[in-house]
């Protein structure tokens, strides 16, 4: 019959198995809490949290940290361990044991995180306790590698879906994928889930993977360039400010002029563009950017290119509202990021979460306090979020972590030092998480005197006691539903009820293949944008450049014709008047040529006439004198 299980079946009767879980272990936890309300009405104490509650003496002198006289380790009297999840404290703890449980006993709903430890052990009566109206005043979970941040992680983010609240969290170093899985069960883990009180049993939970782009397993995540914005992209690309201003310059002018920046190739062509003979003119009209700014830019582009970074940009474009869900049977969905497969990259996977949570700050409406957060953010690895960052950059995330608090978001920073965090941000956590810290060299020696310097006064001597804190193991302190402090706990953590393994590959891409998201995010769509619409500028720009250097050519020929037919003319003209001065001279030449064969005809022949009158006068006289021979 197994054989016949489709996916879907299993995943149903997880499900189910799930909820009747929940439902066996809410049925305990209100037994549990009649019975102790009936002993505490029969013994005539005051009900747990209430003004007459026992609380223990303030510490003396000797108890504040930096005193030369030992720090007293806090007391506790043997007690049956706490109903898990109670909101009520056990009657029998004195010293600062009482004053632990009474400062993280709340009214309303609230996470439990785990039992008070001494140095005799741990005090299941003094449960650590979250309270779930407060976590969008956020936290911070600190301490050295190996002590335990991610599994504190793993624990907060499993009693938010408990409670109903959707999470979501990076997972960078791939071991968070377990929450998939129900965990192991040991002999072992039941007898430190005993010993602080914790009703344990392997439980998995509604999970949506995720992955940036496609890259790795999970629903690709993707943005355009345009809503990741120039500030986000500045820091990715190690821009100074004044290339972060070139570039706002850039997405200004595109926005003005109607051209979408999808993707990296829309931003290379625009920059292309904008540095370009046609685009100059265009780009001085809003204050121009230098060729060597524009040249960094676009060196940036490409090395971002490089490492694969086409594929976080683009669409469909990942609504962020998508995070805010719960699963069928009421668990909030955990929805984690997958990065394993990124590690190289860890300054634009970390900014590209940071973009998460500030389109979440732009979209999700205004809901003040509520007695639960809407989503809890876990940012693990927070220091890669803040290094080598501008300080634009950082305002930026400081408003944002300030002004969500009022949309119903929390943040947990997860890091190894307090230090890793601006002292803007850090000022915004209200719940401290603590592990222990290492203090190896002076500057180890350093961050821990400080970090001890951030908690509230307690009879701890703080530096000794985060060198010495076990595995899974945390000084704890939280604001309380009145805005105070709790009081400083050292703290010993539950265990995480789903696997503290990495899933199963075939459990990864079953989870993926049934996502309801992966129809609308998994394949991506390559619609017209900035590079498109520039290149068909570009064309018809060329095509009217051309059609302007045609014209002008033609105007040029016809100039030139027209220069040459007035050349032709004038030298036509010339000719004419050569050939008429010719004609002219040869007709003056043939009229004094006739002139002078006139005048030599008469000539002639008036010689003649003289010659024949001169004869003939001589032959008269000749005759008429007789002297005419004959």
């Amino acid at each position: 019959m197994a054989d016949d299980l489709t996916t879907a079946d299993l995943a149903k009767l997880k499900a189910d198995a799930a909820q009747a879980a929940a439902e066996a272990a809410q049925a305990r936890a209100t037994a549990a809490q009649a019975a102790l309300d009936a002993a505490l009405a029969a013994a005539g104490h005051a009900s747990a949290g209430s003004p007459g509650a026992a609380q223990a003496p303030a510490p003396t002198t000797a108890d504040v940290p930096g005193s030369e006289a030992p720090a007293p380790q806090p007391e506790a009297a043997a007690t049956t361990p706490a109903p898990d999840g109670a909101a009520g404290h056990s009657p029998d703890l004195v010293g600062y044991a009482a004053e632990v449980a009474a400062g993280y006993t709340f009214e309303g709903p609230t996470l439990a995180v785990g039992a008070l430890v001494t140095e005799d052990g741990a005090v299941p009566g003094a449960q650590v306790r979250l309270p779930l109206g407060m976590l969008n005043r956020h936290g911070l979970v600190a301490g050295a590698t190996g002590t335990g941040k991610t599994r504190t992680l793993q624990v907060l983010g499993e009693g938010l879906s408990d409670a109903g609240v959707p999470v979501f969290l990076t997972d960078i170093k791939g071991d968070l994928s377990g929450v998939l899985e129900p965990g192991q069960e040991s002999e072992k883990l039941l007898e430190r889930t005993r010993g602080i009180g914790q009703d344990w049993s392997p439980t998995s939970y509604p999970v949506e993977l995720l992955s940036l782009g496609g890259v790795g397993r999970g629903v690709p995540i993707r943005t355009t360039v345009t809503d990741f914005g120039p500030l986000l992209l500045a820091k990715v690309l190690g821009l100074n400010d004044t290339q972060e201003s070139s570039l706002q310059l850039i997405f200004h002018w595109a926005d003005t002029q109607g051209l979408a920046l999808l993707d990296l190739k829309d931003l290379r062509s625009t920059v292309a563009y904008l540095t370009s003979d046609e685009g100059k003119p265009e780009l001085r009209e809003i204050g121009g950017i230098s060729s060597a700014t524009a040249g960094v830019i676009l060196r940036e582009i490409s090395a971002l290119q490089a490492q694969g970074a086409d594929v976080f940009f683009g669409e469909p474009a990942f609504d962020t509202a998508d995070l805010l869900r719960t699963a069928a049977d009421g668990r909030g969905v955990v929805s984690a990021l997958q990065l394993p497969d990124l590690q190289d990259r860890p300054g634009l996977f970390s900014t590209f979460v940071m973009w998460l949570l500030a389109d979440l700050f732009g979209s999700l409406p205004e809901v003040g306090d509520l007695d639960r957060p809407r989503l809890v953010f876990f940012f693990d690895e927070a220091h890669l979020l803040f290094a080598d960052a501008s300080a634009e950059f950082l305002k930026q995330v400081t408003q944002t972590v300030r002004l969500i608090r009022s949309k119903g978001v929390g943040i947990f920073f997860v890091t190894q030092t307090p230090k890793d965090i601006p002292e803007d941000v850090l000022a915004q956590l209200g719940a401290r998480v603590q592990h222990a810290l290492r203090a190896f060299t002076p500057k180890d020696a350093d961050a821990l005197r400080a970090t001890a310097r951030t908690f509230p006064t307690s009879p701890y001597d703080l530096e000794e006691l985060l060198t010495t804190l076990g595995t899974g193991e945390a000084v704890v302190t939280v604001l309380s539903e009145k805005g105070a402090p709790t009081p400083v706990a050292a703290t010993r953590l539950r265990a995480p009820r789903a696997s503290m393994e990495p899933a199963t590959t075939a459990a990864m891409e079953s989870a993926v293949a049934a996502s309801p998201l992966l129809a609308r995010y998994g394949a991506a769509v390559d619609n017209e944008s900035a590079h498109e619409l520039l290149a068909a500028r570009v064309a018809q720009q060329e095509a009217a450049a051309q059609a302007a250097a045609t014209w002008a050519e033609a105007v040029r020929l016809a100039a030139e014709q027209r220069r040459e037919t007035e050349r032709a003319a004038k030298e036509r003209d010339r000719e004419l008047a050569k050939l008429q001065a010719e004609i002219e001279r040869e007709e003056k030449k043939a009229r004094d040529a006739a002139e002078r064969a006139a005048r030599r005809r008469g000539s002639a022949f008036d010689s003649f006439l003289r010659s024949a009158g001169t004869q003939l006068g001589r032959e008269i006289t000749r005759s008429i004198l007789g002297t005419r021979r004959r």
